[in-house]
């Protein structure tokens, strides 16, 4: 009895690691509700989604929007992009819109990179799939300037963009700015096997009037498999403005996204399409 006693308030069977790993594991399971809120709410979100999609009418005025983005790091300075994409005004029906488009991207550090593309963009025709006759071929360079940001778990990326458009309805400059951000679910960091959230909107404007051209708004979510692969999907609206004619479209919108390295890059890969 009295070596019982004795073991229960003997204070030198106390150390300091005892407090470290009492915190360490206060902050694991702390962790692992905020992840497990996170997984329910994009659970419910991505249930109430699937739902909308099911309706009939919401299917007939839901357009796709299908991207492949291929990212080819060559260093920690420079890499490479290609991405095509492919729309549609109906779900997976009445294709009108295709576009293909690359460029290089130079990172001045781990928070600032420039890049400079080229692409083809063709819309055809409504009322079918790519009906003629085109409605507007085009060939457009743009620069752009991208910063990131961190704050906690959420990656915040500000795009800026100047684009050069050579349509067949004549030249035209265009100023594009994007909000992306990307909270990851089930980790800290956006690393193979997380699931993460996406919220974006972006601003268009032109040097004429009335100045404001559109404006797109995407939420979704998705999945980066490895450090090569991810998937995301997500709804966009896309409004539309003009003198006496503004229009507004919906898309169910889905991304594949390969990253490939020559050599080992010990960046954090976020995923983005570069439309």
């Amino acid at each position: 009895m009295q070596r019982n006693l004795q073991s229960i308030f003997d204070i030198t069977a106390y150390t300091p690691a005892d407090d470290i790993t009492h915190i360490q594991s206060g902050y694991h399971l702390f962790d692992t509700v905020s992840a497990s809120k996170r997984i329910s709410g994009l659970t419910l979100f991505l249930f109430s989604f699937l739902n909308t999609l099911q309706s009939q009418n919401f299917q007939n005025q839901l357009g796709s929007w299908n991207i492949i983005n291929v990212k080819l790091t060559v260093n920690n300075k420079w890499s490479l992009f290609l991405e095509p994409q492919l729309r549609s005004l109906s779900f997976y029906n009445q294709f009108h819109y295709f576009e293909i488009k690359g460029g290089a991207t130079y990172n001045l550090n781990s928070n600032f990179a420039l890049t400079a593309g080229i692409g083809s963009y063709n819309t055809y025709s409504e009322g079918g799939n790519f009906k003629i006759p085109l409605k507007q071929q085009e060939v457009r360079t743009f620069v752009q300037l991208v910063m990131r940001q961190r704050l906690e778990v959420i990656n915040f990326e500000h795009r800026y963009r100047a684009e050069q458009r050579f349509t067949n309805n004549g030249y035209h400059n265009r100023f594009r700015y994007r909000l992306n951000t990307v909270v990851p679910i089930n980790n800290r960091k956006v690393v193979p096997n997380t699931f993460y959230a996406a919220v974006w909107n972006e601003i268009f404007f032109t040097n004429l009037p009335p100045y404001f051209e559109r404006n797109r708004f995407f939420i979704g979510g998705g999945y980066e498999v490895n450090e090569h692969l991810s998937f995301q999907s997500g709804y966009v609206h896309q409004f539309d403005y003009k003198i006496n004619d503004e229009t507004g479209r919906d898309f169910f919108q889905i991304s594949i996204l390969l990253n490939f390295n020559l050599k080992k890059n010990n960046q954090e890969f976020l995923p983005s399409v570069s439309d």
